[in-house]
């Protein structure tokens, strides 16, 4: 598995990563995945503390703490839940920040985090303040580095410009171009990096994808994902499967560090890795998948 330095920090993170979200809650079967990854040269696992409320980190940092120095481990924060209550709400403080990172190193069992990210993010949050708790943990050893977890490009251009981040995470795949429009081009000039995650839009860039395409995906509707999966599922046939395409189209663009498609499988981690260890879409490939997606035509989150 290749790696792909991040941003312009220290860390080396494998051109595919796991995307830790989709593990579920049994132990064992998560344990199985995490440890095949590692196996085959993922180093670079991803988990937030919103997942499964906390149990997703616990399972993760159970799986690796034998393993811990050959892992770039990267978690979340920003969403808190409320004991007794349902659901979460937004709080990027510094005081919550500094507090919730403990409860993430006591799950994840370790003593640090190489890439401390902030889970969202709005215009109308103490951009400074947060920014200040992310630098102190840096200062303190506790993180080594921090990024920023978002699809809104108005927040990612002020923590751009007002922060020592190293990388974006933010959704993108042939069916979601938007960093293409909005932030890409950005990056690339100040040396950020940008994590991809949903690569294989929720299973329907995969070869049995036309299934999970019934429903509407951003602004795509059932009738035109049907219609884009049958062309894409031809443009492929020949040359690779549409997995292959897919999780190798973010790849081709040199901001690009890592994607981090998930997995709730061995069989489906082993696709995915024959897959991101295939080789790079050609100029002729990468122009043909753009002329059948569609960029310009999202929603765009402020």
């Amino acid at each position: 598995m290749n790696t792909n330095r991040l941003g312009q920090s220290d860390l080396y993170v494998s051109a595919m990563g796991l995307g830790c979200m989709t593990l579920g809650t049994d132990e064992v079967k998560a344990a199985a995945i995490i440890h095949e990854a590692l196996d085959h040269g993922i180093n670079f696992l991803d988990t937030a503390d919103l997942y499964d409320e906390g149990r997703n980190e616990e399972i993760v940092g159970q799986a690796i703490r034998h393993r811990r120095a050959d892992i770039i481990l990267a978690t979340k924060v920003g969403n808190r839940r409320i004991p007794g209550q349902e659901g979460w709400s937004w709080d990027a403080s510094k005081s919550y920040i500094r507090s919730a990172v403990k409860e993430s190193l006591r799950r994840l069992q370790t003593d640090y985090i190489d890439l401390y990210q902030l889970h969202g993010g709005t215009l109308e949050d103490e951009i400074d303040e947060t920014i200040e708790a992310f630098e102190e943990l840096k200062q303190e050893g506790v993180i080594r580095h921090y990024g920023i977890s978002s699809i809104r490009p108005n927040v990612i251009r002020e923590y751009v410009q007002r922060s020592g981040i190293v990388s974006v995470m933010s959704q993108y795949s042939i069916l979601d171009r938007r960093p293409e429009e909005s932030i890409l081009p950005l990056l690339a000039r100040e040396g950020i990096s940008l994590i991809a995650r949903g690569p294989l839009a929720s299973g329907i860039l995969t070869e049995h994808g036309r299934s999970k395409a019934e429903r509407a995906y951003l602004d795509y509707t059932a009738a035109e994902l049907s219609e884009l999966h049958g062309q894409l599922m031809q443009q492929t046939t020949l040359t690779r499967t549409l997995t292959q395409t897919a999780l190798q189209y973010p790849l081709a663009d040199p901001a690009i560090a890592a994607i981090i498609p998930g997995a709730s499988s061995l069989a489906q981690l082993r696709q995915n890795i024959a897959s991101a260890t295939s080789p790079p879409l050609s100029a002729l490939e990468l122009e043909a998948v753009r002329k059948v997606s569609k960029a310009g035509r999202y929603t765009v989150h402020l």
